[in-house]
């Protein structure tokens, strides 16, 4: 009978310290996750999907005209160059044509027939006549370079202008996607011009891939997303390989299926402000900080990597528009407090 009641007590102490173990375990286990984690939901872009399809609309329609205007800057840079070294090939010729013209003016008409009669022998002729025929060539040339030049600096002039009416035209449809955006964020609640971030010194990303007259290549979602098991586009790998070489190296998300954004189209990343997840919390200290600094990375290399707009604390900034009051309610995920939010071209 005593066998058995120590065999009892033996196997209550046993479970008891099995018990002790496994609930050291559980809170090691717990010390070691990151605090309330909270990723960002499927639509926590915020806003409505009204709202994205008309921002992402209006700020591609933007940088269409961004990448007009600058490629006509670069051409009348050209056509403005080669006219500036005609003209200046043009007052040479100027001034030998000048120079015939005051010649011809003092003496008279020369003619070659009146030329090769002055002359006082057969040999002196013969001389008169070879140079007669060489001044004539040569006033020939001079007079058709002299033509041409001028044409040449007309049709350069006209080049130069025409680039000048694209770049009118191109800065209006700008600024008409300027007030489309501002528009659709004021519909949501949001849209009021805010203060900007401190400044920082960003480094300069490497520029992504463009076509040849400077637009964005269409892209799909085609490029393994190196933060989930989905999938993102090339441009968006580009910018987040740039971002984490330039030490910007939080917890990432990027792909995530469903919602109405740019997520599921493999064209957004949300950037954790804290090291190790998406805390429940709006982001303090050295994690506000942090986010303050990436949103300014982005910002300065928002030309260079083909970048849409950018969310954080509340605000939204496009290229078009500058920091503007963003709609979201309610938590530090919807109001991307806790995380930045990149969305690309």
């Amino acid at each position: 009978m005593a066998d058995g009641r120590d065999r009892v007590t033996a196997l209550r102490r046993t479970t008891a310290l099995a018990a002790a173990l496994l609930a050291a375990l559980v809170l090691a286990v717990a010390g070691s996750v990151p605090r309330a984690l909270a990723a960002p939901n499927t639509d926590s872009e915020g806003g409505t999907a009204a709202l994205r399809k008309a921002l992402d609309q209006a700020a591609r329609a933007y940088g269409q005209a961004k990448a007009k205007l600058d490629a006509s800057k670069k051409r009348q840079a050209q056509y403005a160059a080669q006219l500036k070294a005609t003209e200046l090939r043009l007052a040479e010729l100027r001034a030998h044509v000048q120079e015939l013209a005051a010649t011809a003016y003092r003496t008279g008409p020369l003619t070659p027939l009146m030329t090769l009669l002055n002359s006082a022998s057969p040999e002196e002729f013969l001389e008169r006549a070879v140079t007669v025929e060489m001044l004539a060539k040569r006033d020939d040339q001079q007079l058709r370079e002299y033509a041409q030049a001028q044409a040449e600096a007309a049709e350069q002039k006209a080049l130069v202008d025409n680039e000048v009416k694209i770049q009118t035209k191109q800065l209006a449809d700008m600024a008409k996607r300027k007030r489309q955006a501002e528009q659709a964020l004021i519909a949501a609640g949001g849209g009021r011009s805010t203060t900007s971030l401190a400044k920082f010194n960003s480094p300069a990303a490497k520029p992504a891939p463009r076509n040849p007259d400077g637009s964005w290549p269409s892209e799909s979602c085609s490029v393994d997303d190196p933060t989930t098991s989905g999938c993102i586009t090339p441009r968006t790998a580009h910018a987040l390989s740039e971002a984490r070489a330039d030490g910007f190296n939080h917890y990432v998300s990027c792909y995530r299926s469903g919602g109405s954004g740019e997520h599921p189209k493999g064209r957004a990343c949300d950037f954790a402000a804290a090291k190790n997840g998406f805390e429940n919390v709006n982001a303090t200290g050295s994690d506000k900080e942090y986010g303050d600094r990436l949103a300014a990375y982005f910002l300065k290399n928002a030309d260079a990597l083909g970048v849409m707009y950018v969310i954080w604390y509340g605000r939204i900034w496009m290229p078009s528009t500058g920091w503007r009051t963003y709609s979201g309610c309610c938590g530090p995920a919807e109001t991307h407090k806790n995380h930045v939010h990149l969305s690309m071209l």
